[in-house]
């Protein structure tokens, strides 16, 4: 069900392929009814659909189903097919055909990326020095997945001595990953192969050892961490961790100055970090600060001391140092920056001179510099009403330069380079290209705070396209959400939404309850027993907006994936009436059943989300917006929903129920389509290009129900 890395505007669209040849027209498929009776503190609820979850994915009878919904879908969206065809060329032709990476110096080589005009998948390669024609590939990608119907890398690792790789493959998008290694002297693959992975390693200095991350078969955590050496088989691998509490997610990493191995477990609402001594392979995780329930730190290190990022007796979080010899005692940290309660710390960058801070302040990420020396701090400077800004690679502790990465609604991605010693002194590495005919100045962002029912101002990024919108209510509007897990929708670019501006469509990215868009407050408003504000403040936004001209009420679209589907579940059953269509993405939609389950993937770890329904107060309020749960006979939007059949985080089975109840009580004529691709999961189609289908399928839907289904105009 959780989605660490949210759908946002290439939404999955997944138009699968079925086995049905006959010519005849389809019909809308209507599931058998099997009652399936439920009861938990006095309630008994009945579930005419429980029959589709098959864990296997082999059922006869539930691959038939989702064969006859591909078939239906397949048939309905044959008038926007042309469409389809025209946006996906739109798309794709924007695209930088040969577009690469910046270099970034590791060691003693540049490192870099970059596609191979035509190619669905990278090339991984470097150099030793940037001006030499002297290149070595480490690994292409495409030569991997040639012939595989998905294709996921999983992390790329070089060994410190830059003599070895090690890459992760996932065939089948669950998301766990069978790890390769590969000889960079001789360009040959080495004997060894580490399966059921998360699909990353963390070296050891020794460049004989590495650690990495075993995920449980059936739920799908990542739990255990095994020390490896090479030329070995992975079962005499030494599990050296293993995570007691299946609420916690566990990563691995190393420290900038790659003195030591962090392992990081997280939940919710808890965290704890241990250090492993990166020249000493055989010795043992020792935490920090042993977990503290409601406690969330992470750690840099610079020299002897660690920086403390931490939320001790601070919402928003506050920067502390200590030594590190006396960390273990927290009556030792002492404030670099105190905590500021309109002002969240999200990041930090140590370098050897400088201390760089990433803070976000009503909605806007600031990055300010301190210097160690007698430099004078200072903050760099951006001009856009909205953007995205953070820290890119970074590999030396020891450099005086930084780089960031930066993007606004109409700015593509841009990668910059500061030289610390001369403040606010930029240079522009590189600008994500934009082929055709696209013009920044054509359009314009804006930045607005909406009132919610409640009184709270919810943030909301608009753009549009200057000679296409007249702020009298006629244009489309296409409003997009998320809103959980406290992860925040940047404002970024897209070249996919020119498609939508360009036809007249304003774009809005509702910031509701839920992220941490206005800080750590903003989303436990969002959370647990404050789940319907996020579904109140997206509706809100909608009837704000349409109110002040800024889109039509009768051509409201929406968007949103994963907790985002779940988020179009709620708010079409709460206000139909605001949306004309809907498309909702491997959606989360039936929560109580599905957290009721510790047997379904990441169940267990998200009661601090979404609360434990075991416990009748979070049962009572899950049950009072689930979407499932509350399908009632009224009418709803035109919908389209899409799955994976192999989804690792919503398992197919729920959007499949979903929509068959739709089917069974909705009171409208309005289309309701369902497809499941049968060969992916979570994430969709795996591909630089093909990804481009899902997008194309997705707009072409909701461009041709408004009419707007001819070519984009683009004259001045």
């Amino acid at each position: 069900m959780k989605l660490f890395a949210p759908l946002i505007l290439s939404a999955v669209l997944l138009f699968g392929c079925n086995n049905m040849t006959t010519t005849q027209a389809v019909k809308p498929p209507q599931a058998d009814k099997v009652p399936h009776s439920m009861t938990l503190h006095g309630v008994t609820r009945v579930d005419d659909y429980y029959w589709m979850r098959d864990d296997e994915r082999k059922e006869d009878k539930v691959i038939a189903h989702l064969n006859a919904e591909n078939a239906y879908a397949k048939q309905e969206f044959k008038a926007f097919g042309d469409l389809k065809q025209g946006l996906f060329d739109e798309l794709v032709g924007r695209l930088d055909k040969d577009e690469s990476s910046v270099p970034y110096f590791w060691h003693r080589h540049w490192y870099y990326r970059y596609y191979k005009q035509g190619f669905e998948y990278p090339v991984i390669a470097r150099k030793t020095a940037l001006e030499s024609d002297q290149e070595q590939v480490l690994l292409d990608v495409n030569e991997r997945a040639e012939g595989k119907d998905f294709y996921g890398l999983g992390g790329v690792s070089v060994s410190p001595d830059e003599t070895k790789l090690v890459f992760g493959e996932d065939l089948l998008s669950r998301r766990i990953y069978t790890l390769y290694f590969k000889d960079l002297t001789s360009g040959e693959l080495m004997g060894d192969k580490l399966e059921g992975t998360d699909g990353g390693v963390v070296w050891s200095n020794d460049n004989q050892h590495l650690f990495y991350i075993a995920k449980d078969p059936q739920t799908l955590l990542g739990y255990q961490v095994f020390r490896h050496k090479l030329g070995t088989a992975q079962s005499e691998d030494v599990l050296v961790y293993e995570e007691q509490d299946d609420a916690f997610y566990i990563s691995l990493g190393k420290s900038l100055d790659e003195s030591v191995i962090v392992l990081h477990a997280e939940s919710t609402v808890t965290s704890e970090v241990s250090m492993l001594d990166a020249n000493q392979s055989l010795a043992k995780f020792e935490p920090v600060l042993a977990r503290e329930e409601g406690h969330e730190y992470s750690v840099s290190k610079l020299g002897d001391s660690y920086y403390i990022l931490t939320n001790w007796q601070a919402t928003n979080f506050r920067l502390m140092k200590v030594a590190i010899s006396q960390a273990a005692d927290k009556s030792a940290w002492q404030d670099v920056i105190a905590h500021d309660q309109n002002s969240r710390i999200e990041d930090v960058l140590l370098l050897s001179d400088y201390m760089v801070v990433q803070t976000r302040e009503r909605g806007i990420s600031r990055i300010r510099v301190y210097p160690f020396n007698e430099q004078v701090e200072f903050e760099l400077a951006f001009n856009d009403p909205a953007y995205v800004v953070g820290f890119d690679i970074n590999p030396s502790q020891q450099s005086d330069k930084l780089r960031i990465y930066y993007s606004s609604p109409t700015t593509p991605e841009s990668v910059y380079e500061y030289a610390l010693a001369k403040p606010n002194q930029r240079e522009l590495l590189k600008q994500e290209q934009v082929l055709g005919d696209f013009n920044a100045d054509d359009y314009q962002a804006e930045r607005l705070f909406i009132e919610a029912r409640d009184g709270k101002e919810v943030p909301v990024t608009l753009v549009y396209r200057k000679d296409k919108f007249n702020k009298d209510g006629t244009n489309p509007l296409y409003q997009y959400g998320y809103g959980s897990y406290g992860y925040t929708v940047e404002p970024d670019f897209s070249s996919s939404a020119l498609s939508l501006l360009d036809r007249g469509v304003v774009y809005a990215i509702a910031h509701v309850r839920g992220s941490e868009m206005l800080g750590r407050g903003w989303y436990d408003d969002g959370r647990m027993l404050n789940k319907q504000n996020s579904f109140n403040d997206f509706v809100d936004v909608t009837k704000a907006l349409t109110e002040q001209g800024y889109g039509a009420k009768d051509k409201v679209v929406a968007a949103g994936g994963s907790a985002g589907g779940l988020l179009m579940g709620g708010v079409i059953n709460q206000a139909p009436e605001r949306y004309f269509a809907v498309a909702a993405h491997v959606p989360f939609v039936d929560v109580v059943t599905t957290m009721l389950d510790e047997s379904i993937p990441l169940t267990t770890n998200e009661y601090d989300e979404w609360g434990n329904p075991n416990e009748k107060v979070y049962f009572d309020y899950m049950l009072s917006y689930a979407p499932y749960d509350n399908v009632s006979a009224q009418a709803y939007p035109h919908l389209l929903v899409t799955t994976g059949l192999h989804d690792s985080q919503v398992q197919y089975f729920e959007p499949a129920k979903w929509v068959a109840k739709l089917r069974d009580v909705k009171t409208d004529s309005n289309m309701l389509l369902f497809d499941t691709d049968m060969e992916a999961g979570h994430g969709g189609k795996s591909g630089r290009y093909r990804q481009y289908e899902d997008t194309a399928k997705e707009y072409a839907f909701f461009l041709g129900l408004l009419g707007l289904d001819t070519a984009k105009n683009t004259s001045r």
